[in-house]
């Protein structure tokens, strides 16, 4: 059974994402290798495509595990099926090395969403065991890139917000055996999803 404490937390993202591979790449390859990525996500990672991810400045460890569940189809995304099919371990390394490197550019959060997204990424909502977000994504977003825990803010809200609903029915899956973020986001309501995805877009990285 979970515990929704955020340092359990913390150490169950751990023992999860230290089982991924890694392997370190090379980001002058990799940005011979994104070309085909540009029309989504930006020529340097910053899509502008709200639906779509900024890929700039995140974890280079976070990125070579989404990269290869998105080859295996471990992750499924309707727009990726097929995109990374002529791509080696050591090309997923070189473009995760390459966005990695990119800087990220700024997002906005919506006033009228601000204090209950506050509210649940810091402290959750211990009444429906809704932990906070800070064990693994930390108090300002950023993450943990050696650990493989995303950088978070400065993301798309309306990302952010779909891959909650995602991970909320079971969509998404991909966040290891110990279930962490369906278990989280299931307990979460569409205003708590909707506020809490465009506090964390206005975090600064």
């Amino acid at each position: 059974m979970i515990k929704h404490h955020p340092f359990y937390i913390f150490i169950l993202c751990f023992f999860i994402t230290a089982q991924s591979a890694w392997a370190g790449g090379d980001a002058a390859s990799g940005k011979q290798k994104v070309e085909s990525c540009h029309a989504c996500h930006g020529s340097d990672g910053n899509s502008l495509i709200p639906s779509n991810p900024k890929l700039a400045g995140q974890g280079e460890r976070y990125l070579l595990k989404q990269l290869k569940n998105v080859q295996t189809g471990e992750r499924e995304i309707a727009m990726m099926v097929g995109q990374l099919d002529h791509f080696n371990d050591q090309d997923l390394a070189d473009i995760a090395a390459f966005y990695a490197a990119q800087t990220q550019t700024q997002s906005f959060s919506e006033e009228r969403w601000v204090n209950l997204g506050r509210e649940i990424y810091r402290n959750g909502n211990q009444d429906r065991g809704i932990p906070s977000c800070t064990g693994c994504h930390g108090p300002s977003g950023t993450g943990n890139a050696p650990a493989g825990f995303p950088m978070l803010a400065g993301q798309h809200a309306e990302y952010l917000a779909l891959q909650l609903r995602h991970f909320s029915i079971g969509n998404r899956h991909n966040d290891g055996e110990g279930k962490v973020m369906r278990d989280i986001a299931e307990r979460m309501n569409d205003n708590e999803i909707q506020a809490v995805a465009s506090y964390i877009a206005g975090l600064r990285p």
